[in-house]
């Protein structure tokens, strides 16, 4: 990719990230550009049947939080193929707790829980905003996002002098952040964020209120050549597999060898199990939804799977500078180097021999150099919707990403080659050539 298409891409990319506070505005924002590129919505309580029109089709469906969209080639059988990128909408962050309004002496606070696993100090003394959905009484959904309107503040190092010696914080004490002063009994934060939503705040029945840092991505660095940016954990992988998924609608006659589909899961930093989670049944229902369209039977459908790949694709870790001992001494992904083939031998990564070939020949396509990433064996491995993909429905899977510094910091950082690279694999992963 060129330095300007480099350019291009992250300009695009960071304005992808400013639409996405939460995951239920990564879907939304994923939904507006495919929109714009001539791809149906769905609806999961009609009848898909009428979807399988002559010529090829482009569909899409919102579950919450989650997105899966796809392109039918015109030539579909009832045994052709899926391509699959899965990636995750969500991020950690706190999410705000029913009666959220709270207050000690003279400051308004909100009251929030732990979404995932953050890095609880790099969330200290940050502009933050609440965004997410709010759902009225009758069932009417609305997103709402604040802008600037809470910080976490930190305590000065007058009042703890041993505080760069080792900082710890109370998850129920510290991590309370203030939106504005007065007495708690007569504020309502609640009605505050209905009157930013246009809604009467007595008719909201339920809400999904996370944190996200207003900071916008930004360049830096030698050659403009570092972004950091919040929730590129996972972003980055959503918005590659969206450009590719872009890119194959855009040629001329979309590959009849396969169904390309993006599945972009809600709550994978909560472990996936949920009814938009990747141990869900959202990919299921839909990939059975599919072949039911193309008059499949059940066995053509497994036959179906069988011949199918998943590219599951979150962020890794590059070395750090700073704490080099933590890594594997051999295999030392470094930023700039391109995207990472994830291995772990106990499966907390699904990528096997087969999937490092395929990995290897769609890098090879799209011109892209590739690292190998392995935990170092004294700290255990994290994991993916890769594992539990292949175990919810049987399909082949290999882990790739992009590496990180400060993974479920407030603010990550990444090498602008890296982040466009995995959108170059995963255009060449939906498009391969024979």
């Amino acid at each position: 990719m060129s330095s300007a298409a480099t350019d291009a891409y992250i300009d695009d990319f960071s304005a992808f990230i400013a639409d996405s506070p939460s995951s239920y505005h990564a879907a939304a924002a994923v939904a507006t550009r495919l929109d714009a590129a001539g791809f149906s919505r769905l609806d999961e309580t009609v009848d898909w049947a009428e979807t399988r029109a002559a010529g090829p089709s482009y569909n899409y469906v919102v579950r919450d939080g989650a997105v899966i969209a796809w392109i039918v080639p015109a030539d579909a059988t009832p045994t052709t193929p899926y391509r699959i990128l899965g990636a995750h909408t969500d991020s950690p962050a706190f999410k705000l707790k029913p009666k959220p309004t709270t207050g000690s002496a003279g400051w308004l606070q909100a009251g929030v829980e732990i979404y995932g696993g953050p890095l609880l100090n790099s969330w200290l003394d940050r502009e933050l905003e609440l965004a997410g959905r709010i759902v009225s009484i009758d069932g009417t959904e609305t997103l709402v996002r604040t802008g600037p309107l809470l910080r976490i503040p930190q305590l000065a190092i007058h009042l703890d002098r041993e505080v760069n010696n080792g900082l710890t914080l109370d998850k129920q004490r510290h991590i309370q952040p203030i939106w504005g002063v007065g007495d708690a009994s007569r504020a309502d934060l609640l009605a505050h964020i209905a009157g930013i939503a246009g809604v009467r705040s007595k008719n909201i029945a339920g809400f999904d209120l996370l944190t996200a840092p207003t900071q916008r991505a930004e360049r830096f660095g030698q050659g403009r050549s570092l972004l950091a940016a919040s929730r590129m954990d996972n972003l980055s992988s959503v918005f590659a597999g969206l450009t590719a998924l872009l890119h194959a609608r855009a040629t001329t006659t979309p590959a009849d060898t396969h169904i390309s589909v993006l599945a972009a899961f809600d709550h994978e930093e909560l472990g996936s199990e949920s009814r938009s989670g990747a141990s869900g049944p959202f990919l299921a229902d839909v990939l059975v939804r599919l072949g039911d369209a193309l008059g499949a039977t059940e066995a053509e459908q497994r036959q179906a799977i069988a011949g199918s790949w998943c590219l599951s694709a979150d962020a890794g870790h590059a070395v750090h500078p700073n704490y080099p001992e933590r890594h594997d001494p051999v295999n030392r992904p470094v930023a700039g180097g391109g995207p990472l083939l994830k291995i772990n031998a106990n499966q907390r990564y699904a990528t096997d021999a087969h999937g490092a070939a395929l990995w290897a020949r769609t890098c090879w396509q799209a011109g892209v150099e590739f690292q190998e990433f392995v935990s170092n064996n004294q700290i255990p491995c994290g994991s993916t919707i890769g594992p539990l993909t292949a175990t919810r429905i049987g399909i082949r899977t290999v882990d790739v990403g992009v590496p990180l510094l400060s993974m479920h910091s407030a603010r990550e950082l990444a090498h602008v080659d890296d982040l466009a690279a995995l959108a170059r694999v995963a255009s060449a992963f939906f498009t391969p050539r024979s």
